[in-house]
């Protein structure tokens, strides 16, 4: 079974503030397992479907776009964002319009962040410098063999 952890946090439990606006905003370390045969590449796409506020959800707010993740990978060191990612690995554009890693910065309450692997039976074309979210989902579309999910929540003080 593919699996995606995290050694900063559990599944359903608060994402430290060093992950987030509040703090370094660095990429949490994460890792996997269970890598189903034939898998090429990994793909990952952090978002939350909370904003602007989980009392009144109104979009979900794209936080890291990341693909072609060689499968001879199992993880992504804290802060692997912009500087220390896999060779071939490529970050697309988020909602904060910029490449690479935003962290959560909930305007209110507690949010959730689903952070989705997914295992792909093919690497990717390079998608392109201004890559989004719908881009990564369209060229994925029939290529993917497993996917896994961690979720963390955070609220600011």
């Amino acid at each position: 079974m593919f699996v995606l952890e995290s050694a900063a946090f559990q599944q359903g439990s608060a994402i430290p503030p060093r992950f987030t606006c509040d703090d370094a905003n660095l990429s949490p370390p994460l890792r996997w397992r269970g890598l189903p045969a034939g898998t090429k590449s990994i793909a990952l796409i952090i978002d939350d479907p909370d904003a602007p506020d989980p009392a009144a959800p109104k979009r979900v707010w794209v936080h890291w776009v990341l693909y072609n993740v060689p499968a001879t990978s199992a993880e992504l060191p804290e802060g692997a964002s912009g500087r220390r990612l896999p060779a071939g690995a490529r970050e697309g554009v988020n909602d904060g319009d910029h490449t690479g890693y935003d962290g959560p910065c909930p305007p209110k309450g507690r949010h959730r962040y689903f952070h989705k692997a997914y295992a792909l039976d093919i690497v990717l074309a390079d998608l392109g410098a201004q890559a989004r979210k719908a881009d990564l989902e369209r060229a994925m579309a029939g290529h993917v063999l497993a996917m896994a999910e961690l979720v963390g929540t955070y609220a600011r003080d």
